[in-house]
């Protein structure tokens, strides 16, 4: 199977987050892979926009491009569909076509993105 980017990374507090999450969420890990070979591959391969990821504007940061998911399928979440709560931040890196996951966590326990992390890391 072709790659989608060149590469995908996850920064070491995104795993500590995915982790947590899994614990609860059983299916998460297979979920996150599905996101990445259909949303992300839609959203920046072939530009189709079905308005669940969004530039989180207001950082100052212009290269990496930082994204937040609001549209993320969880099966452990049964019946919720794309409405699940998981909200993941990225950068993606467009010259080099890699993203990397800065953040994941559950709507029902956190409100916004950590912008302290996001701002630490690509500032």
């Amino acid at each position: 199977m072709k790659k989608i980017f060149k590469d995908i990374r996850t920064l070491p507090e995104f795993d500590k987050d995915l982790k947590k999450l899994s614990k609860k969420f059983r299916t998460i890990d297979e979920d996150l892979n599905t996101f990445i070979k259909i949303q992300l591959k839609l959203f920046h391969k072939l530009h189709i926009d079905n308005k669940g990821i969004f530039l989180i504007s207001g950082l100052g940061i212009n290269d990496p491009k930082i994204f937040k998911v609001k549209k993320f399928t969880c099966r452990a979440l049964k019946g919720k569909g794309a409405a699940s709560g998981i909200r993941i931040i990225y950068a993606y890196f467009e010259k080099e076509d890699v993203i990397e996951f800065v953040e994941i966590y559950y709507k029902g326990k956190k409100i916004n993105e950590d912008r302290e992390r996001i701002l630490k890391k690509y500032s």
